[in-house]
């Protein structure tokens, strides 16, 4: 190998190596990682939301008005569900508010519902009724679990854009912009004071 050649090697060498440290690979991965995890935040969240029919047809065969007590439930489930956001808006804020917001109303209108629902022992004793709570129940906790495993991908990636070397790649090649992450309403996992006359009429 002459002089030359070893030459243009070293200097390929070099190009390859500084372009790695600057983030062109392990941005993009662990950008990809995190929207990949959104995504099984998405089919979690949706999981929940598809038990509320069976819910409501639950407590209609209970001669029970859905209108008194499911009312805030499905009002909060057809606003989380008309909020549709793509992976590109996992970086914009007021998007991100949105989704958060409409499934953090409809996590405590359940909240809300299993304090109602004490009061009606004819769906205490449903057995359908209770496999769909233990249901609703599965889904909040892998909901939090997959929001906590995409709260942690997208940290992972906001670390790594604004970390010199990575931040270089990221700003000039990339562009890249930080993820929200999904924060929980404050309170939202506790049982909430409701007021039985307004759902009861008494």
């Amino acid at each position: 190998m002459n002089l030359r050649s070893f030459g243009r090697l070293t200097v390929v060498a070099v190009i390859s190596l500084t372009l790695a440290a600057c983030g062109i690979n392990s941005v993009p991965t662990k950008e990809e990682a995190a929207k990949a995890q959104w995504a099984n935040v998405e089919a979690a969240l949706q999981r929940r939301h598809d038990v509320i029919p069976n819910l409501v047809s639950v407590v209609q065969a209970a001669a029970i008005s859905e209108e008194n007590i499911l009312t805030g439930v499905i009002e909060a489930r057809s606003k989380a569900m008309g909020v549709n956001i793509t992976t590109d808006d996992l970086s914009d804020p007021e998007e991100f508010q949105k989704i958060q917001a409409a499934e953090n109303q409809f996590t405590q209108a359940l909240g809300q519902f299993r304090t109602v629902v004490e009061a009606y022992p004819q769906l205490q004793s449903n057995a359908r009724f209770a496999d769909l709570m233990t249901e609703i129940e599965q889904s909040n906790n892998m909901i939090n679990t997959e929001i906590g495993r995409y709260n942690d991908a997208a940290r992972d990636f906001n670390t790594e854009i604004r970390t010199f070397p990575s931040s270089i790649g990221a700003n000039v090649i990339h562009g890249s912009e930080a993820l929200e992450y999904f924060e929980a309403a404050e309170g939202a996992s506790e049982n909430p004071e409701v007021d039985m006359s307004k759902i009861t009429g008494e």
